[in-house]
């Protein structure tokens, strides 16, 4: 694998798992099982069969949870201790051929990818939790469910290209998240009791 198309499964895989973790490693897993991707030694073990088959249980109950309003936010919010650093491990995991210094930026670089797209999606769906029909949440989830596939496909078969998006989405994240913030604070205040005179 050269080093384009690892930085590219590294960001990959970092941003992806901040959308969907679990979905990100069973895809990768079976892409890498079956050959159709040569995975680093250090990501060999997402190929192996219990691997698999936690990560296909546990997309199954993200996919069921990731619709339920209200209940994705708490899913997220459980989840920001378990994807961030999985996110991170991937990275480090898929810059496996390079040095430990590279490796280790990775997981920096990686943990920070994976911590921004996680933000981003918690907080949007936070915010779209305050509409009561569940349309919008099914909508939402269903849109994330593509946007990681074709994310995945394309750090994949075009590393280039997917590299470009991803400073691109990086961009759009750190102009996005402080409104996001600020717009699920209100909601907060809104929510909270009024003190008593």
């Amino acid at each position: 694998m050269d080093s384009l198309s690892q930085l590219a499964l590294a960001g990959g895989l970092a941003w992806a798992s901040g959308i969907r973790l679990y979905v990100t490693i069973l895809v990768v897993g079976l892409l890498g099982r079956y050959g159709y991707l040569h995975l680093p030694d250090s990501l060999l073990v997402l190929q192996h069969t219990w691997v698999l088959v936690a990560a296909g249980v546990m997309t199954a109950g993200e996919f069921l949870a990731d619709k339920v309003p209200a209940f994705d936010s708490l899913w997220d919010a459980l989840h920001t201790f378990i994807r961030i650093p999985a996110g991170a491990f991937l990275a480090w995991g898929a810059m496996g051929d390079a040095t430990p210094a590279a490796q280790m930026a990775a997981a920096i670089v990686g943990g920070l990818i994976t911590s921004g797209t996680h933000l981003a999606k918690s907080g949007s769906r936070a915010a779209i939790n305050t509409s009561p029909e569940p349309f919008t949440n099914w909508t939402a989830s269903a849109s994330e469910d593509g946007l990681v596939l074709g994310g995945l496909w394309l750090a994949i078969a075009h590393p280039f290209a997917f590299l470009v998006a991803l400073v691109l989405f990086l961009c759009l994240i750190a102009w996005l998240l402080p409104k996001v913030f600020r717009y699920v604070a209100r909601i907060f205040r809104r929510l909270a009791p009024s003190p008593s005179p």
